[in-house]
C-alpha cells in the first residue's frame, strides 16, 4: 500500500493532552479552506468518541466534520477508536498489521479526494506504542512530517520537545517545526525570544508562539450542566453562553453588582434568593443593551427557590442549572474543568481560526510539508 506523494500532508502531534493539539488542527484546516486549498482531515487514532449512527468516530474528527461540513466517511476520518478493552484485547491476541492497513486504507479514501490532507495525533508520541500505532509509527506509515504542538514555557517545553522528538527520530520521521502554545500574555515577549534561541540550538525550527486565551478551554453553560450533573431550569435556549470569569454569590448584592465581568458565572445556593434575583436583574438590564454580562447562574445544593422567585426565573432568558453539589464542590469542579472544543463552540472555533492565522507560520508548512 503506497501513499501519493505528489499530494501533501502533515501530522499534527502533541506533547501531551490538552496542550492545544487540536486547536492548531482546527485553525490550520481552517487556514486551508480559506485558501481555497482542497483539504482532508483524518486522525487515525482517536482515544474519546461519540457513537453516530452507531459508529464510534472520535470527538475530534466528529467536530471537524460537523464544522467544516465535510463529506468523508467518518469512519474514514478515525479508522481506530479505542473503547475500552481495546488493548487487553490487544495484547492477548496482538495484530499491528491489521490496525495500519485500516488506517492506511482510510487516509488512502480521503487523499483520494484532497490535495492536503491533516493527520491529527493522539496525546504524546509515545500513545499507541501498546498496540504498535504510536504517533511516529503512524505518521512513519502515512509518510508525513510532523509539527509537534507543546505548552507555553521555556525549560520544561524545551525538555517535553526533544523527548517526544526522540521516538520520532527513532522512527526516521522528521520533524517540520514547533508551535509553542498557551504562553502567558506577560511572558509572551521573553518566552517567544528565548525559546526560539534554545529551539535553534536543538535543530528545531520555531513555528509560532500562540498566546493563552481561557476562553478556549473553559466551559459555556451547557457542558457545565453535565459537568454538574445538574438540569436548566431556564434559559437553555442560551446554553452556549461562554464564561470567563467565576464569582461565588458569598457576598452583599452591593458588592456582587460591582464586580460583574463579562461572560460571568455566579455559583450561589438557592435560598440566596437576593443573590440570584440581583444577577437576574443584572443579566436582563445588559440583555437589552446587547452586553453578555451574566453568562448564567447554578444553583447548589439542590435548594429550589421558592414558587415566587422560581417563577421570575423561568420567564428570563440566561441559563439557570441547578445542581446537588454544595456551593464549594461545585466552584471546585468548575474552576477544575476544561473542556474539548465542540461543534457548536462558534466563538472558539472562530477564535482558534484567528490565532492560527495571526501567529502560525502557514507558508513555511505549507512550502515544506
Amino acid at each position: 500500500m503506497k501513499i501519493n506523494k505528489t499530494k501533501k500532508n502533515i501530522f499534527i502531534a502533541a506533547t501531551g493532552q490538552n496542550v492545544g493539539k487540536t486547536t492548531n488542527s482546527v485553525g490550520l484546516f481552517s487556514k486551508l479552506i480559506k485558501n481555497n486549498v482542497n483539504a482532508g482531515f483524518i486522525k487515525p487514532v482517536g482515544q474519546r468518541y461519540v457513537k453516530v449512527n452507531k459508529i464510534k468516530i472520535d470527538e475530534d474528527s466528529y467536530l471537524v466534520n460537523k464544522v467544516f461540513n465535510l463529506e468523508f466517511e467518518l469512519k474514514d476520518m478515525n479508522p481506530i477508536a479505542v473503547p475500552r478493552g481495546f488493548t487487553e484485547d490487544y495484547i492477548e491476541n496482538p495484530n499491528p498489521e491489521k490496525i495500519l492497513k485500516e488506517i492506511i486504507e482510510s487516509y488512502q479514501r480521503i487523499q483520494d479526494s484532497s490535495d492536503f490532507v491533516v493527520i491529527e495525533g493522539t496525546g504524546h508520541a509515545g500513545v499507541g506504542s501498546v498496540f504498535d500505532s504510536s504517533n511516529p509509527v503512524v505518521a512513519k506509515a502515512l509518510q508525513s512530517k510532523v509539527v509537534l504542538v507543546t505548552n507555553g514555557g521555556i525549560g520544561n517545553s524545551i525538555d517535553q520537545l526533544i523527548l517526544n522528538k526522540s521516538l520520532f527520530d527513532q522512527a526516521g520521521v522528521e520533524i517540520l517545526g514547533v508551535i509553542i502554545n498557551k504562553v502567558l500574555e506577560e511572558k509572551y515577549d521573553k518566552i517567544k525570544r528565548v525559546i526560539e534561541v534554545g529551539l535553534k540550538h536543538k535543530g528545531l525550527k520555531l513555528l509560532g508562539v500562540v498566546p493563552y486565551k481561557k476562553s478556549l478551554e473553559s466551559p459555556h453553560m451547557g457542558q457545565l450542566s453535565h459537568i454538574l450533573k445538574g438540569e436548566f431550569i431556564s434559559g437553555k435556549e442560551n446554553k452556549t453562553n461562554p464564561i470567563q470569569n467565576i464569582i461565588v454569590g458569598a457576598m452583599s448584592v452591593s458588592h456582587l453588582l460591582t464586580i460583574i465581568k463579562k461572560d460571568t458565572l455566579i455559583i450561589t445556593p438557592g435560598d440566596r434568593e437576593d443573590i440570584i434575583l440581583a444577577a437576574l436583574s443584572h443579566g436582563l438590564t445588559n440583555i437589552e443593551e446587547q452586553i453578555n454580562n451574566v453568562a448564567g447562574i447554578v444553583i447548589t445544593g439542590n435548594i429550589c427557590p421558592t414558587p415566587e422567585v422560581l417563577k421570575i426565573i423561568q420567564h428570563s432568558q440566561i441559563p439557570i442549572i441547578i445542581c446537588k453539589y454544595d456551593t464549594f464542590n461545585c466552584a471546585s469542579l468548575v474552576h477544575d474543568s476544561k473542556v474539548k472544543i465542540q461543534s457548536n463552540d462558534k466563538q472558539k472555533i472562530e477564535l482558534s481560526r484567528t490565532l492560527f492565522d495571526e501567529y502560525v507560520d502557514y507558508d513555511y508548512i505549507m512550502e515544506n510539508a
